[in-house]
């Protein structure tokens, strides 16, 4: 029988965890296939935070590093600068990157480290119960917003690739997204260019993806995908921020 799918080889074995509908298990997978396709499993290093996924290192292959809430991109830095040869990642969500996380993901935006990180965007805190996030939406209902974001008291949600796309150190910024499957690829090519960037030493190269959190959004799987196209997007618009290469051209 010839064999026209399997799972990337940059993957474990191991049952995810996630909720069904969750973007996360698909973003794994694009990836661990980025990894696998430049032959960088055996060399790569990743570093998940606290958040969802907080057990990344169950899934793949390659070395994986845990840290503090936020901390990821200080932590990489680290790596990074002890291994400059090696292809260093941070996954993080948005409760972890664009709150406490802030800071850390700007300067090592700031400082040009030649990390990559992926950002997922499913505005709220999905692990610990559904909080508003930075990046919630005006209007949209949490546990800690239950009549709605209003923007007169907690200000509109943070567009973090335009914000990293304005800082001199960053190579490269892209938002994508993942319900469907013209999408699914384009968020592919943005992975795989962010790692190849970042092995050309080009700078710090930033991948947001937004996502569906089906279970805090109380959503079924499909609706939550509908949520991510005709809500989500219109408020963080789809597409590269910055490019280094395009700049360079000019």
């Amino acid at each position: 029988m010839t064999v026209i799918y399997q799972k990337s080889t940059a993957l474990t074995d191991r049952e995810l965890h996630y909720c069904p509908g969750c973007s996360h298990g698909i973003i794994h997978k694009l990836v661990a296939e980025t990894l696998e396709e430049l032959n960088l499993t055996d060399r790569a290093i990743g570093i998940c935070p606290v958040g969802c996924s907080v057990f990344a290192y169950d899934y793949f292959v390659c070395d994986m590093l845990e840290a503090a809430h936020g901390r990821a991109p200080a932590v990489a830095t680290g790596v990074k600068r002890v291994h400059p040869d090696a292809p260093v990642f941070t996954y993080q969500g948005d409760g972890d990157l664009a709150s406490i996380g802030m800071g850390e993901i700007l300067h090592a935006a700031v400082r040009g480290e030649k990390i990559t990180t992926i950002f997922v965007n499913n505005t709220t805190y999905g692990m610990t119960g559904g909080q508003m996030a930075p990046t919630t939406l005006v209007g949209q209902r949490t546990t800690t917003s239950p009549f709605g974001r209003d923007p007169a008291h907690c200000g509109g949600p943070v567009r973090m690739a335009e914000l990293i796309g304005t800082v001199d150190g960053t190579a490269y910024a892209e938002r994508v997204a993942v319900y469907d499957i013209p999408r699914l690829l384009q968020a592919k090519r943005a992975i795989r260019t962010a790692f190849e960037l970042q092995l050309q030493g080009a700078g710090f190269t930033f991948v947001e993806v937004l996502a569906s959190c089906p279970t805090n959004w109380g959503m079924t799987p499909l609706e939550a995908a509908a949520r991510v196209r005709d809500e989500m997007v219109p408020v963080f618009p789809l597409g590269v921020v910055r490019d280094i290469r395009k700049e360079e051209a000019q």
